[in-house]
C-alpha cells in the first residue's frame, strides 16, 4: 500500500481484436467458399436438407425412420431395418447428420456424439451431406468414424471432410 501512486493511468499500448470470419464476410466471401455465416437460418437450411436426405436414403433401403435428433442422445436419425418374421433382419442403425455448405473443409462432433460412436461401434454412423444452394450430394455414410476418446477436457473435435470422404461408402453399401 505504501507503494500505491494515485495517478493518472498511462497507456502504454493497445490491440484491436477483428474474427477473421467478419473479415471474410465484408470481403463478400460467401459462407458456401469457406465464409464465415452469421445466418442461423442458413445454417438450419442446411442441417434440415442433411436430415431429409438422410432419412429419405434410408427409407430408400426399406427402413422405418425416427428423427430423434431433439433427444439429444448422441446420433440425430435412428433407423430400424424392415422385420422378417418378426425378428429384426439388420441391427437398428443410430445416425449422426452432418450436413456442410459445399467448399467447407472440416467437420466438427460433439464429445457425446464421439463417445455415443465408439460405444455402439457397428450401429452408429456418421452420414455427411453436402448441400449446394436447393441441391445436395449424399449422403455419404462413415463407419466407425473415430478411433479414441477425446481428451479430458475436449468438448468438441474438428474431422478433415476429405478424409472422411475418402473413407464413405454409398447407404446401400454401409449394411
Amino acid at each position: 500500500m505504501r507503494h500505491v501512486v494515485s495517478a493518472t493511468p498511462v497507456v502504454l499500448g493497445g490491440a484491436l481484436v477483428i474474427p477473421a470470419g467478419l473479415l471474410m464476410q465484408r470481403k463478400g466471401i460467401p459462407a458456401e467458399q469457406g465464409g464465415w455465416s452469421a445466418d442461423a437460418a442458413a445454417r438450419a437450411r442446411v442441417e434440415q436438407m442433411a436430415m431429409r436426405a438422410v432419412m429419405e436414403a434410408e427409407r430408400a433401403l426399406g427402413h422405418d425412420v425416427f428423427d430423434v435428433s431433439a433427444q439429444k442422445c448422441g446420433w440425430d436419425v435412428t433407423s430400424v431395418p424392415k422385420t422378417e418374421g418378426g425378428t429384426p433382419s439388420l441391427p437398428t442403425r443410430h445416425i449422426e447428420v452432418k450436413g456442410r455448405a459445399k467448399g467447407q473443409s472440416t467437420i466438427t462432433v460433439t464429445r457425446n456424439e464421439i463417445l455415443y460412436g465408439l460405444n455402439q461401434a457397428d450401429k452408429f454412423i456418421l452420414a455427411i451431406v453436402l448441400v449446394d444452394g436447393d441441391k445436395h450430394e449424399g449422403p455419404f455414410y462413415v463407419r466407425q468414424p473415430f478411433t479414441q476418446e477425446p481428451e479430458w477436457a475436449e468438448t468438441s473435435k474438428n474431422l478433415d471432410l476429405g478424409q472422411l470422404l475418402a473413407k464413405a461408402v454409398a447407404p446401400g453399401a454401409s449394411l
